[in-house]
């Protein structure tokens, strides 16, 4: 089976698509914002995934006035994010397994999660 290539757009192609200057696509790369591959020329190669990033930056940028720095924070924050959540559903998804291979055990209050504590009502006197 044959891998497929991933579509990827030059510089000038992204830079007239989103209405930015070429120069400004250079930028992002130098701040570490965008990381486009690179062809055999040594030809920016941007791909779907940079141009949904380019997006988020241009975003940040335009509509809500964030400036580079301020943007490399949030991405760096959006990045340790889904990693989180990629470890939190890893463990989700054992802990399911695990559930699923122990045998059931009756229901009562030595099984329980919580321990249950008896609470005898008492006579008033008086």
């Amino acid at each position: 089976m044959r891998k497929r290539n991933k579509a990827a757009y030059m510089i000038s192609a992204v830079a007239e698509q989103y209405q930015i200057h070429p120069q400004t696509l250079r930028l992002y790369e130098r701040e570490g914002l965008l990381k486009p591959s690179r062809s055999d020329g040594n030809t920016r190669l941007y791909t779907e995934e940079d141009l949904e990033r380019l997006e988020v930056i241009l975003k940040l940028t335009r509509d809500l006035g964030v400036n580079l720095a301020g943007v490399e924070i949030i991405l760096n924050m959006r990045e340790k994010m889904a990693e989180m959540q990629r470890q939190i559903e890893q463990f989700v998804a054992s802990l399911n397994t695990e559930l699923a291979q122990r045998p059931p055990h009756p229901a009562g209050p030595e099984n329980s999660l919580v321990p249950v504590i008896e609470v005898k009502k008492m006579k008033r006197t008086g």
